[in-house]
Formats: C-alpha cells, sequence, structure tokens
C-alpha cells in the first residue's frame, strides 16, 4: 500500500475517533489499533497525535470551504447566496466536529496549528462575505456604506451563533432564524 494510501486511512480512522472522544481523550494507540497497524508504523506517517489532529481538521476545513463554495455559485442573488453561505456553514459545522472544535474549544488554544487554522478560517470567511456583498452592492441589490465594517460584523455575529446553533437548534430552526436575521440585515430595523 503506498504512503499517501496508508495516511488516508489513518486519517480517517482519526477523524472518526477523535469526533467521538476529542483531541485530548483520543490515544495513539486507539487510532493505530483503529487502522489495523502498529503504534510504531502509524509514527512513520505522522510525528504525533497532533499532527494526525491537524491532518483530520485541515481535511474537514478543505471540505467545508469547497461544499459552501459549491453552494453560492449555484445561486443566482446575492441574498441567496448570504442566505445558503450561513446555512451551509452552519450544516457544515454541525456534521463536522473536529473542524467546529477546532474553531470554537477553549482547551485548544494553546496549540499553535489551531490559531493558524481559526485565523486562516476567518480570513476566508471576510473575503467570502466582502465578495457577496460587493455583488450585491455591484448589482444594485444593497447600499453599503463600509463593505469590510459590513463584512467583519456579519463574520462576527455568525462566529456568536454557531455554538449555540450547532448544538442546541434543528436545521429547520436554524434556517427560520437565517431567514429572520437576514430580514433585519438586508431591511434593517428602522420602521419606514
Amino acid at each position: 500500500m503506498k504512503s499517501e494510501e496508508k495516511k488516508k486511512i489513518i486519517t480517517k480512522v482519526a477523524q472518526n475517533i477523535f469526533s467521538k472522544y476529542g483531541l485530548v481523550k483520543t490515544t495513539v494507540d486507539e487510532i493505530a489499533k483503529a487502522a489495523r497497524m502498529g503504534k510504531a508504523s502509524l509514527y512513520h506517517y505522522f510525528k504525533s497525535k497532533e499532527d494526525i489532529f491537524k491532518e483530520v481538521v485541515e481535511k474537514e476545513n478543505r471540505y467545508m470551504k469547497e461544499k459552501i463554495r459549491e453552494a453560492i455559485i449555484n445561486e443566482d442573488t446575492p441574498q441567496k447566496k448570504m442566505k445558503v453561505y450561513i446555512f451551509k456553514k452552519m450544516e457544515y459545522l454541525k456534521e463536522l466536529a473536529n473542524i467546529h472544535s477546532a474553531l470554537k474549544d477553549d482547551y485548544l488554544e494553546h496549540y499553535a496549528f489551531i490559531e493558524k487554522i481559526r485565523e486562516k478560517n476567518t480570513r476566508e470567511e471576510l473575503f467570502t462575505v466582502r465578495e457577496i456583498l460587493q455583488e450585491g452592492e455591484d448589482k444594485g441589490f444593497f447600499q453599503i456604506n463600509d463593505i469590510e465594517l459590513t463584512a467583519f460584523a456579519i463574520v462576527s455575529a455568525l462566529k456568536g451563533l454557531e455554538f449555540p446553533w450547532s448544538i442546541n437548534i434543528s436545521f429547520p430552526e436554524i434556517e427560520s432564524n437565517i431567514d429572520k436575521l437576514l430580514e433585519i440585515l438586508f431591511n434593517g430595523i428602522v420602521k419606514r
């Protein structure tokens, strides 16, 4: 079996184990056993449990970004793109336990690679939201005085909602909440 195939197997089994037990409670022995290899063999492909977790989180993050990007491209208005962006983000965070943990869990803050993933994720989110807002501005759907600040406010608000929504709320309720929040975003709260 090729080296890349072995790494994929290790990553896949580790993804399942990490999603059940988290980084701290998972052991290299458990991963090696699930991958049907010796612990020493596993260390041939990864230096540490943290390296495996990093690989898993990066894999989940790539998958999430790709799926969100595909969903956005299929929409025809900036309003629909914003809705599908928010909904798909919440959907995948609920589905992908390891990236969710990496983005939210305070106990992981001391890992430098987690901080880099969080920073990269925020930059990518700001870029995507800015892109949607700019398209809306260019096509005359939106009138925005400061796209940069608006994108920052939207991304910051979403980060605050990620945890409670991904843990406690069903998808139909999340979609309803997104509709209500977008109503406020697109129409404001000022009585006309």
